[in-house]
Order: C-alpha cells, then sequence, then structure tokens
C-alpha cells in the first residue's frame, strides 16, 4: 500500500512519535498549526471515518481516549484543546488514512476555515 501513514507507522519514514500502543501511532504534525499539534492515526488502515464500519466503533472511542492522554501529558487538558477529523476533499482530508488531529497550547478561533 503507498499509503504516506501506513509508511509512517511502519518506520519506513520517520516521524516524532508521542504515543504509540496496539491500535494507534500518534506523531507530532511536520506542519504544525499549533504549539501542540499531534495527529493520532490507527494502525488498521481506514480511507476515511466513512470506512469504519459499525464492528470496529470502538477504534473512535479509543483515539479519542489516546487523545486526553496526549492532552494531560502535553499540559494542554488545563487550558483547552481541540480534536478535528477531517473527512473528504471538501472537508479538508490530504491523506487517505483516518487521523485525528490533536490541537491546543493557544486561542483556537471558530469557525475554523
Amino acid at each position: 500500500m503507498d499509503c504516506l501513514f501506513c509508511k509512517i507507522i511502519n518506520g519506513e519514514i520517520p516521524s516524532n512519535k508521542v504515543y504509540e500502543d496496539d491500535l494507534v501511532y500518534a506523531f507530532k504534525d511536520i506542519n504544525p498549526e499549533a504549539p501542540v499539534h499531534v495527529l493520532i492515526v490507527p494502525k488498521k488502515h481506514y480511507d476515511s471515518i466513512l470506512a469504519v464500519n459499525d464492528e470496529e466503533l470502538n477504534i473512535i472511542g479509543h483515539i479519542n481516549k489516546v487523545a486526553t492522554i496526549i492532552a494531560k501529558e502535553t499540559g494542554i487538558d488545563k487550558s483547552g484543546f481541540r480534536i478535528i477529523n477531517n473527512c473528504g476533499e471538501e472537508g479538508g482530508q490530504t491523506v487517505n488514512h483516518i487521523h485525528y488531529h490533536l490541537l491546543g497550547g493557544r486561542m483556537l478561533k471558530w469557525p475554523p476555515g
């Protein structure tokens, strides 16, 4: 598979790892939009949130749990943070592997874009 995130997870492309367990891999975004900008990626490849079937929805809850762990470890749990999933071209998804952005460390504006 020629997926950027699969290659990062497999160690073929270097990354700045923040967290890893059996289900997910999290690393610092190479173009951060905030002082804390971490991508949380399931190790199993899904093109987008639309590809996660009902039997596998537990991965979404796990990603949220990991996001709170990372938020606490980076200290943004006290000031606030945002978890974002982009889906499809108009939703801003640029890599076809489901991933969540954890952003914090500054005032985040709304609407985002």
